[in-house]
């Protein structure tokens, strides 16, 4: 009963985050209010989750489903752990940039199309998910993660006696966990909380400003377009918010782990810290159309079965 029980909660938990995911990247581009250079990172962080649920959740469920025992030999547990790695990577960078265009936004409106090129987001992109396929399938390929840098899972396959008992295993050595904690996690994470600060410094000091000299009948109009861009903030500030609750107790863990513990803890515990990391990518898709008009919109008519550019003027950017 309680294995049925676990088995329908995970389904729907997989299910909801694909289908979500799905509905934000159809809502970028099907809406012409969301064809935008900002966007492109909330596309991308939008496909990270989407692939998260689809190549990652079914393998992390079964495992669940089969207290931890791995059926698909070596090879393919090291291509599903440099997955998970590289999709975890890819959110934190996307995260990093989203709040990097939230600021060049706020900052300095008038620069920001000059400063946030087609070209330079392209270039972006390529890098981020470049760094992450470079930090998961190189360093877990080449045996650096491993306390006697030997790669990890080898030496078994599908067709070993005994594969009932093997374990799809990550390991660590302490290096590796403060290298990776620091740069992929803590790092990334303390650039967005002050990237964050200083857009809110600086939206404050805007708002005091169009008040102080704006005429009042212009007023009105550059108040509607700093709020929409307010706005937009709020909405990347919760995500970012949700992306600490969740991620914060993983890497925690994983940092203890491979750094003092001398012994995993029990499977419960492994558990519950990366299921509710991967609750991070389910509730992201929540998060746009709640706090984004935008999105809500899009999102909407998808589900109504409308077209989402029907009747709308071509969206041109506040500033």
């Amino acid at each position: 009963m309680f294995t049925a029980l676990r088995l329908v909660v995970l389904v729907v938990f997989i299910v909801l985050t694909i289908c979500g995911n799905m509905l934000v990247c159809l809502a970028v581009a099907t809406s012409r209010r969301l064809h935008q250079i900002s966007s492109c990172f909330i596309l991308s962080l939008a496909v990270t989750d989407l692939l998260l649920g689809m190549l990652v959740l079914p393998l992390s469920a079964m495992l669940e489903l089969r207290n931890g025992r791995w059926p698909l030999g070596g090879v393919f547990c090291n291509i599903y752990i440099s997955l998970d790695v590289m999709l975890c990577s890819a959110s934190i960078l996307n995260l990093l940039a989203i709040s990097v265009d939230r600021y060049l936004a706020i900052s300095n409106p008038l620069c920001y199309p000059r400063k946030v090129t087609p070209r330079r987001v392209a270039v972006t992109l390529t890098a981020i998910w470049t760094c992450s396929l470079a930090v998961s399938f190189l360093s877990i390929n080449l045996g650096w993660n491993t306390p006697d840098f030997t790669v990890q899972n080898l030496g078994w396959d599908m067709w070993d006696e005994g594969e009932e008992s093997r374990t799809c295993r990550y390991e660590w050595n302490n290096n590796y966990v403060l290298l990776k904690a620091s740069l992929i996690f803590y790092l990334p994470l303390l650039v967005m909380c002050g990237m964050y600060h200083r857009i809110f410094c600086v939206a404050r000091e805007q708002v005091r400003r169009i008040r102080a000299t704006t005429p009042s009948f212009v007023q009105s109009a550059n108040a509607v377009a700093i709020a929409r861009e307010h706005k937009a903030t709020v909405t990347l500030a919760a995500v970012l918010g949700a992306f600490v609750i969740c991620w914060f107790p993983y890497f925690t863990y994983f940092t203890y782990m491979g750094m003092w513990a001398e012994v995993h803890p029990n499977k419960l515990t492994h558990s519950i810290v990366l299921w509710l990391g991967y609750l991070n990518s389910a509730l992201n898709p929540i998060l746009y159309p709640a706090l984004n008009r935008d999105f809500r919109r899009a999102c909407g008519q998808l589900l109504c079965c409308r077209r989402s550019n029907q009747g709308q003027l071509p969206f041109v950017h506040p500033f």
